[in-house]
């Protein structure tokens, strides 16, 4: 959603002149730590770019694995194979989505290096279980936070839990800034490093101190990130009613979990459709007008660039793949439009 007040930053930016890693950055920087329990945070061009650089800026490279969920969008696993380590899947619970302690425990060798959980959805990952997992075995753990701005385990904010946390701010999360990505972490060394490496790896002009890239926000991308931010608890909380609407209304289908302890910031709100009725259940909601996704329909490491790596078994996150179907929550909904929406989706896929 863009709105007016998004609309004036981004001309105000355009006027100032300050166009690239200006002040606006350096606001949003500061004003998004709140979120994220005081943490440094570092603006980047993308989620995904935040991702590669938290494992740049972890040594973490050829040689090296990462467990991650299969059952998440490919740049989970596409950040660990852009800084030359290998991916390793594990699998998910199923009422949460998240990487399954126990299942991520048992992929852990000799190369292992890292764990990245994904707060799938806008579910935190079992992030108790995963440090404890990951201090036991001298791993890092590196937050895929970017579909969960807001989301908390036990009052604790996701991005607060790891060496490092990353956000994505593409214009479908639940705020955005036009496109970016924000990583947090409690390492000021750590966060001085990913500065470095997302302008060059320099901090004064030309005085180059390692080898970077060019991974800045835009000064027009903080300033609408700013205005979204603002807009985020309010706009969490109607998100959170809508769920609880559609909860209520619907029958006969699984709705989705919020484990105990858990603040589930519905990013997307899944629910499953066994017996292979789902893609029928969906083309019946387009009939009616009723947009609906499936997120994801082919794991990850069933997509062709990681198919030469084994065949994982993963039975949760194959069942996931098969089942899952995600009905609109957005803020902007009334009250009439999710009673509909919980009704059609009954009736097709529920309760006949």
């Amino acid at each position: 959603m863009i709105g007016e007040a998004e609309i004036a930053a981004a001309v105000r930016v355009l006027r100032s002149g300050r166009v690239v890693q200006g002040p606006e950055v350096a606001a949003f920087e500061e004003e998004f730590s709140e979120l994220v329990a005081g943490r440094a945070c570092v603006a980047v061009n993308s989620g995904t770019s935040a991702l590669q650089l938290s494992l740049m800026a972890l040594g973490i490279g050829p040689g090296d694995e990462v467990v991650v969920p299969s059952f998440s969008f490919a740049a989970s696993a596409n950040a660990v194979r852009l800084v030359g380590a290998d991916p390793v899947f594990a699998d998910i619970t199923p009422g949460t989505y998240c990487l399954d302690p126990l299942a991520a425990s048992a992929m852990i060798g000799p190369r292992t290096a890292a764990i990245m959980p994904v707060h799938l959805y806008g579910h935190p990952a079992p992030m108790d279980q995963l440090m404890e997992l990951a201090a036991r075995h001298g791993l890092a753990v590196l937050e895929d936070a970017c579909q969960a701005h807001g989301a908390t385990l036990h009052g604790r904010p996701v991005g607060s839990f790891g060496e490092a946390g990353c956000f994505s701010f593409y214009p479908t999360k639940n705020m955005h800034a036009l496109e970016g990505g924000i990583i947090s972490t409690g390492d000021p060394h750590l966060a001085r490093t990913l500065r470095l490496l997302r302008n060059q790896g320099m901090e004064q002009r030309y005085e180059n101190e390692i080898v970077g890239a060019n991974m800045r926000m835009t000064d027009v991308a903080a300033a609408v990130g700013r205005e979204q931010l603002k807009q985020l608890p309010a706009w969490t909380e109607q998100r959170r009613a809508n769920a609880k609407v559609l909860d209520s209304h619907i029958e006969g289908l699984s709705v989705p979990h919020e484990a105990d302890g858990a603040r589930h910031v519905y990013h997307q709100y899944t629910v499953r459709i066994p017996g292979g009725l789902r893609d029928s259940v969906q083309q019946d909601l387009a009939r009616q007008g009723i947009g609906s996704t499936v997120y994801y329909p082919t794991p990850i490491h069933r997509l062709r660039p990681y198919q030469g790596q084994g065949r994982p078994s993963l039975p949760e996150t194959d069942r996931a793949a098969a089942e899952v179907l995600s009905l609109p929550v957005h803020p902007t909904l009334a009250q009439a439009e999710l009673e509909r929406i919980a009704q059609a989706v009954s009736d097709a896929g529920g309760v006949r």
